[in-house]
Parts: structure tokens; sequence; C-alpha cells
């Protein structure tokens, strides 16, 4: 009886896993002032039959969330940790124990990989992580096989695609960076010795974003792009070029067959002129469309595995980068869908399933109050409310950015009062806010009604922060 309900069980899984592409998983974050709880995000994910996650951190109440349910996780240690773990193998079993074993028993979390830091190294990183990271993934492997876990459980590290280069812009000469190549060759010849991937960032909008005199169709998966010749391989898309040259760096590094996972590739919706549903719709069409055909790329035909970034809006990460970084979910903060995308390559135009059981504060706006009108305080209270909370919707090229002066004020205090739970006094502004029960939501611009929070809160009081503040406050000018 035990084994024909274990039988039917994974039957039930396998019958929902195949409505999405053959290896296709997501990335959750959690760098939000206010998080959906674990419970509901689970649930997201089965409705949409997602069955594969990346975490960036390894917290007790979000893993335990998925015991049972059959999700692979693939749990995150941050860089922050990555000195500790390599000084101290007592520290990296201590690790394994609390975060991995403790999770494993009968009915318990599915956990796949142990990505050992973030991008480690980053070239803005300046060789911070360098010595402690390759260390540290060594001390976490042996933990997990001291532990009874090797087998089955594998350490690795998500790199940024930034650890390799191509002078010519053909994939045919790339290798990795020459600062880094010495441990780049001993971490993959690590990797392939230990049968433990290697996880790669790749996002073509970045490319877009960097050089405005990128091609915008090479980076998309829809065939319109120009082609480019290498070596008897046609290219018409960033991602395939981009990932063969990585490929060749391996082979150049002596492991031309070690495992490639795509930890991290997505399309953000706001927060820059190509950052919107439109274009992110056609990224993920072509991209899933590849995805399902298992195709490959043309130096590594064949199927591959990728996590999508990322599942939910995070309106608390570091916009340093650009001010898309916090747009960068298929879903709003709330688990409520921004556009048509089908998660089995098909390309039909059908929603996602939005997340149930959500629960919201009361539908009140803090708004500009147009009785007040001197309007000399507007500057000092926008730029406070915009150090505080997420106006990235506000700058050039973004969703908001089309509101008159008026409605960007409110769109300020609105994000400022919502991010504090509708306070009383996260809408004074002296004199300048007043409550309202209207929508003040445009065809374009979204405002917000914040979630009940889980409790969890980061603060983003930071000079990259600051420097937000004052460029959305020269929106509205």
């Amino acid at each position: 009886m035990v084994r024909a309900t274990a039988f039917l069980w994974a039957c039930c899984v396998f019958m929902v896993t195949t409505n999405v592409a053959q290896g296709i998983g997501v990335n959750w974050g959690s760098q939000s002032s206010h998080n959906l709880p674990p419970s509901i995000v689970v649930q997201l994910l089965k409705d949409n039959g997602i069955y594969k996650v990346k975490l960036f951190d390894a917290d007790d109440w979000t893993v335990k969330a998925f015991a049972g349910t059959g999700i692979e996780v693939v749990l995150g240690i941050p860089n922050t940790e990555l000195q500790r773990l390599s000084d101290n193998y007592n520290e990296a079993k201590r690790w394994v124990k609390e975060n991995v074993t403790r999770h494993l028993y009968n009915g318990g979390v599915n956990i796949k990989f142990v990505a050992v830091g973030n991008e480690p190294f980053l070239k803005s990183y300046n060789g911070s992580y360098v010595k402690t990271t390759l260390p540290a993934i060594k001390n976490i492997q042996k933990a997990l096989a001291e532990a009874g876990h090797g087998d089955n459980i594998k350490a690795c590290t998500p790199l940024n695609a930034d650890v390799y280069e191509s002078n010519s812009a053909v994939p045919s000469d790339g290798n990795f960076r020459s600062d880094i190549m010495d441990i780049m060759v001993d971490l993959v010849r690590w990797l392939d010795s230990n049968n433990s991937p290697l996880l790669v960032n790749i996002y073509p909008f970045l490319s877009l974003y960097k050089d405005k005199s990128f091609p915008l169709d090479f980076a998309f998966l829809d065939g319109k792009a120009k082609p480019i010749q290498d070596k008897g391989l046609t290219y018409d898309n960033m991602f395939d070029a981009n990932l063969d040259t990585l490929i060749w760096s391996l082979k150049k590094a002596g492991v031309p067959n070690l495992k490639i996972i795509v930890g991290e590739t997505g399309w953000p919706t706001d927060g820059d002129t190509n950052a919107n549903p439109k274009l992110a719709k056609r990224f993920y069409d072509g991209f899933l469309q590849k995805i399902a055909s298992g195709k490959g790329t043309p130096l590594r035909p064949g199927s591959m595995e990728v996590y999508l970034f990322g599942l939910l809006d995070e309106d608390m990460k570091s916009i340093a980068p650009g001010f898309f970084e916090r747009h960068w979910g298929i879903f709003r903060f709330d688990g409520h869908p921004k556009f048509a995308i089908d998660f089995t390559g098909k390309i039909t135009d059908r929603m996602p399933v939005a997340a149930k059981g959500v629960q919201y504060l009361p539908s009140l706006y803090c708004v500009y109050n147009r009785d007040v009108k001197n309007m000399s305080l507007a500057q000092g209270n926008v730029d406070y409310a915009c150090l505080r909370a997420d106006c990235s919707a506000l700058v050039d090229g973004s969703s908001c950015d089309k509101l008159d002066e008026i409605g960007k004020i409110s769109y300020a205090f609105n994000m400022y009062y919502q991010t504090y739970d509708q306070s009383v006094e996260a809408c004074i502004f002296n004199g300048l806010g007043t409550t309202i029960l209207a929508d003040p939501s445009t065809d374009t611009c979204f405002f917000p009604i914040q979630i009940q929070s889980d409790g969890t809160r980061i603060s983003i009081v930071s000079g990259v922060s600051v420097a937000a503040s004052v460029l959305v406050f020269l929106a509205l000018l």
C-alpha cells in the first residue's frame, strides 16, 4: 500500500511538471519590505507547475515550507559567509547540519544543490571573495559527504557571465578573465571532478542596457536578429553566443563537458525604457520555446536546465546596477502576474495562476493634498519618501514617468505610506499628504496597496538609495 501511494504521488508530480518545459525553475529572492508567506509562494509554484526553485539563503521558515512538495530546492549561502566557511571546516559541518540534514527526512525537503556564494567574482567586488570561494565550496561538499549527503547534494557557486570574455565578440575567442584565470581553472576542474555543475547567470537585457548601440533584436530569441558566424556556427541571439563563449572557455580549461546550469536569466518590467511587460513577454516567449525544443546552443546541442529570474519583484534590492533591479519578477510583489507567459514553451497567451490567499492592507492611498497650493515643501518630502521606499517606477522610461507633477508626488507619498504599513504618521509630509479611498492608478502606472507583512523588513537607507531619491525627484521637475 505504501509503495502504491508513493507511486501515485510520483505520477501526480510528473503530470504537473509536464505542464512546464523540462528543466525550468525559478529564483525566489526575499529582498522585499513585505514578503509573501512561504506557504503562499509554495502554492503559487505548484499551481503553475514549477517544481524547481533556487533560493539565496537557507532560512529555516522558508525551506521547511517545501517539505513533502517534491519541489527541488537550491539552498544559498551569502557571500558574507564565505570567509567563515573557508577558514573553519567545523563551521561548514555546522552549517550542513543546521541547514541541510535537519530537512532531510521521510517526507522532507528535496534539496538538490547548495549554492556557495552568489556571483562572488564580480568585477565590482574587487577580488574580495576570490581566495575564499573555492575553499568554502570544498568544505561544504566535504561536510555534505561526511553527513552522508554527498552523492545526492552537490556544492556549486553561481557566477556572473563577466567571469569570461571575448575580445573579438565571437564565442570561439572566449576565455576566462585574465585576473581570475587561475582560480577559474581550479574551480571548474574541481567542479568537474566532483560531478558538480557550473551555474552561470546570463542576462541579454544587461547587454542592451549597458550598450545603447547593442542591436535590440539580438537580445531576443525569436530569430529576428541579423546572425553572426563563428567557425561555421550561426548565432542569431545573445544568449546562445554568451553561453557558447563559456563553453569555449571551459574547453580551454580542459573540462569541455562540465555540466552547465543557467542559474539566472530573465527580463525586467520597469525601471528603464527597455524594461516593460511587452519586451519581457517577447523574451520569455522565445526563451521558453527554445528550452522546450531541447535544441540547446550551436556548440552544445541538447536540453538544458535553467532558473528564471525571478519569481517576485523585490522592492528593497540595490539599484546600483539600475532602477530595473527591483522589477525582475514575473509576478508582482503580491504574486499577481504581470503578463501572459507559457511555461510549457508553446507560446499561448495565457496568464499564470496568481497567488492565492494573499492578505492586503485596507484600500487606502496616500496622495498629495490638492488643497495645499504652496508646493515649496514638496521636494524635500518626495526626497524623504523615495529615500525610504521604492520610487523606481518614476524614472525616465518607466511606467509612471508620464504622470504630471502632482501625480508623481502622490506616487512617492503612496509608496512610502504602503511601505510603512499605512501608519497615520506615514501620510503627513508636513501637511502635504492626505488619504483617499479611490484608486489613483492610471492605465500605465500602478499605485499598489501593500500586503500584510510576514514580519520581515530590510532597511534601505543607504548611499545608493540617496542617489536614487535625487534622480527620482529630478524626474518630477
